[in-house]
């Protein structure tokens, strides 16, 4: 079995040109759901650089679908053997001004866009620079 992968290496998914947020923005929880976006924002926000693309998102798909430790092996394989949207096309970057970086091992970080670092890398030419994927057409 294929398995795809959404993470990216020396590279920063820059906010889309439709974002709505002139800063990083936390996103708001609404009713006791947490969203797609507030749990990719609270993984990030309390270990940058520690996890890869491809780790958040199937920990976000696992504790939205509550699966168990001894499921995660094999739900996470199924969930890989087919392609899945990346960063770009996250709320994060989208919505709410975030920034992703990874790093040369492929691990991720959120920088807000209003921030000097978020601007340093992307005019930093020895990374890949993608724009997030816009809301509207």
């Amino acid at each position: 079995m294929k398995i795809h992968t959404t993470n990216y290496t020396n590279t920063l998914i820059a906010v889309a040109d439709d974002c709505p947020a002139s800063r990083g923005e936390i996103p708001p929880q609404k009713g006791d759901a947490k969203s797609v976006a507030t749990l990719q924002f609270e993984m990030l926000s309390q270990k940058p650089y520690h996890y890869t693309s491809d780790d958040v998102l199937f920990q976000v798909f696992a504790d939205r679908n509550d699966l168990t430790e001894s499921e995660r092996p094999a739900a996470r394989q199924q969930f890989f053997s087919k392609g899945q949207p990346c960063f770009r096309a996250s709320p994060l970057t989208k919505r709410y001004g975030w920034g992703v970086h990874s790093d040369e091992n492929g691990r991720i970080a959120l920088l807000g866009c209003e921030t000097e670092e978020y601007e340093k890398l992307s005019s930093d030419e020895s990374l890949q620079v993608v724009k997030a994927m816009k809301s509207s057409r």
